[in-house]
């Protein structure tokens, strides 16, 4: 999509005057490069010597070693899938061609090249995911593990391509810096993995195109870090990479000053973009993972070099760790909250490695778990190769003195979110927080007070996800609406304003009133936010665990209104509506499980699935990807004294 004169009004609205400052610089910035080439300095000697301790290779678990090469082998005959979109042309990939529309990104300076218009470009994300080259790292990991140079030599293959294809400067893969703060992480763990292979420092070190485009991709970070507004996730993967860059491969008169910016820069936006219990402040868990994941591998990057890290660094990382440790489900899934676009910050993994266990993994290998922390049984890659670089915690010089918690924390006051637990796996994540992170709060939803609910790892009442960021407008409102999200909305708008598909103009404010797990019978929550003003709605939940049933009550104050409240099944729930009783049926494990679900009688209740004009009933399970699920909507007014009871009841 393109950007309307009226976009731009409203997204310079949400800025300070030190960011409009940094903005006019950039441009400035911009225009001079287009005719100002600047070439990258010459080295001699240069090496590479961030290589894996011995014996690395060898503590990779089997099972996590053969789910890698059968995903290295499918990548070698060809194949892959990016947000549910196949590729099949991967033996030698077109760069800038997008199969979902059959585009092909124009060429060009790379700040002329119109990349937010599908029309013109294509789907960004088709073209750029492949681009982040993290396709190659499993290519060398697969190398490093069995030796075999087919995978070397395919890496290299592809790495003279996309050089080739993408000189500095030229194209859509210069326009954002995630893509070139990830790709640049990406290349530092191509060369280590290939570090066995002869014709490793032929392909890097010794190689002045690829000196030239690591040193192209540094000099672009340190001249345009995302700013005020932006200076979300983004700016956590610029300095990541940034920093990887710079420690790996410190073959430049700048790679100190590179390197001592990265540092300062990724030591402030993890504090900044986390809260002080470690949960991420854009409140979208996809990219608490994203910016964990970055972290660690900025650190292992440092660590390896023997550059010293700020102890606060270490610090957020390990809340963070704890923070998903306390907040996923029985089978390790966190909530599926805010925008999700399956980034990931390095993938050394094959298909069917789950990313919350290694994470998890990972967290245990570099902190320590603590008791309360779940079971992780699964194996991964990624975890003995980040432990072999990373300082062990408590190390002198990589800790202050921090006390973790000595119980599975249930509520997160800084970033609203309460977690109700019951018997047999059930689980409800409560949301009482920000609507988001900085002015723009671009990765949020319109979601204030809803929940999400799941018995055993099913999704029950379920968080609908993401599907889309370009292209489908239509879409991209749906799923980031307060009408698909398991909450009330009144007079048909949603509690925030949007103001485009990354912007929002105006925040519901919410307020946790009561978030009271400690009673073993049962847990309590309540909050409140004021969205609909001059209305407030608030919301009580309860679980009682002797009869496994969840209560919501909802009350609107202030004048009358129309409403609707939404409660959104997961894919694998069928529901029987029958006045305002549906009765909830799904498979687990072989067995049929079972619910019901008793609404609101003072509402008029229809079950709505796979509904397309307007979008409604739907459930994205990964980006890129939707399902028909059922979707129960009440409508009435807000005249009812005794508020909207909802019950769920879980059977045995």
């Amino acid at each position: 999509m393109t950007m309307s004169a009226g976009w731009y009004l409203r997204r310079l609205s949400r800025m300070g005057p030190r960011e409009i400052g940094g903005r006019a610089g950039d441009a400035v910035r911009r225009r001079r490069w287009r005719t100002a080439r600047a070439d990258c300095p010459t080295v001699t000697g240069a090496r590479f010597t961030a290589v894996l301790p011995a014996g690395t290779i060898a503590a990779i678990p089997p099972d996590a070693a053969k789910r890698l090469v059968a995903g290295a082998d499918r990548l070698m005959d060809g194949h892959a899938e990016y947000f549910g979109v196949p590729r099949d042309d991967m033996t030698d990939p077109d760069w800038c061609w997008d199969p979902k529309t059959g585009r092909r990104a124009p060429e060009g300076y790379v700040f002329d090249v119109p990349y937010r218009s599908e029309d013109a470009v294509g789907d960004i994300k088709q073209i750029w995911e492949p681009s982040r080259h993290q396709h190659l790292t499993v290519l060398a990991a697969a190398y490093a593990i069995t030796g075999d140079e087919r995978y070397a030599e395919r890496v290299a293959e592809h790495l003279r391509s996309w050089w080739a294809a993408n000189p500095p400067l030229r194209g859509v893969h210069w326009i954002s810096g995630i893509e070139l703060g990830i790709r640049l992480l990406s290349w530092v763990w191509v060369r280590r993995l290939l570090d066995g292979w002869p014709g490793a420092p032929a392909l890097f070190e010794d190689n002045p195109v690829a000196r030239d485009q690591i040193w192209h991709h540094q000099r672009w970070l340190a001249a345009f870090p995302s700013r005020g507004s932006s200076a979300n996730n983004h700016v956590v993967a610029e300095a990541a990479g940034q920093l990887a860059g710079a420690c790996a491969f410190a073959w430049f008169p700048s790679s100190a000053r590179w390197r001592a910016g990265a540092l300062r820069s990724l030591e402030r936006h993890l504090r900044g973009n986390t809260f002080g219990s470690g949960l991420n402040r854009e409140l979208a868990t996809e990219y608490h993972g994203l910016v964990l994941e970055l972290g660690l591998a900025a650190v292992a990057e440092a660590d390896a070099a023997g550059v010293p890290v700020p102890a606060t660094v270490r610090l957020v990382l390990l809340r963070m760790t704890d923070a998903l440790a306390a907040v996923v489900d029985g089978r390790l899934r966190p909530p599926r909250q805010g925008d999700a676009d399956d980034g990931h910050g390095l993938v050394l993994d094959g298909p069917g490695t789950d990313r919350w266990a290694s994470l998890l993994a990972t967290g245990d290998a570099v902190f320590g778990r603590l008791d309360w922390w779940p079971e992780v049984t699964g194996t991964d890659v990624r975890t003995p190769l980040l432990a072999a670089l990373v300082r062990p915690y408590g190390k002198k010089g990589t800790a202050p003195a921090v006390t973790r918690p000595a119980d599975r924390p249930a509520h997160f006051a800084d970033a609203g979110l309460t977690v109700l637990r019951g018997p047999d796996g059930i689980w409800c994540r409560c949301d009482g927080g920000p609507h988001g992170f900085l002015s723009i709060a671009a990765h949020a939803h319109a979601d204030a007070l809803s929940v999400e609910v799941r018995h055993d790892g099913v999704d029950v009442l379920a968080d609908p996800g993401t599907y889309c960021y370009h292209g489908q407008p239509e879409w991209r409102r749906y799923f980031r609406s307060t009408l698909g999200h398991n909450t009330l909305r009144l007079d048909g708008e949603d509690q925030s304003v949007s103001g485009g598909p990354f912007l929002w103009t105006r925040h519901a404010r919410s307020r946790v009133l009561v978030a009271d797990t400690s009673d073993a019978g049962v847990a309590r929550w309540s909050a409140e936010h004021d969205g609909y003003r001059p209305s407030v709605h608030r919301r009580r939940v309860e679980l009682t665990a002797e009869s496994r049933e969840l209560s919501i009550v909802d009350e609107v104050s202030g004048p009358r209104r129309a409403v609707q409240l939404a409660f959104h099944l997961g894919p694998a729930v069928a529901a029987d509506l029958v006045g305002n009783r549906a009765a909830l049926t799904w498979i687990r494990d072989g067995e049929g499980r079972s619910a019901v679900l008793d609404l609101p009688a003072q509402l008029d209740w229809r079950a709505h699935r796979g509904e397309s004009d307007p979008p409604l009933g739907w459930y994205s399970a990964g980006f890129g990807r939707r399902e028909p699920a059922t979707t129960l909507i009440g409508t009435g007014f807000t005249d009812s004294t005794e508020g909207f009871t909802t019950v769920l009841r879980f059977h045995g």
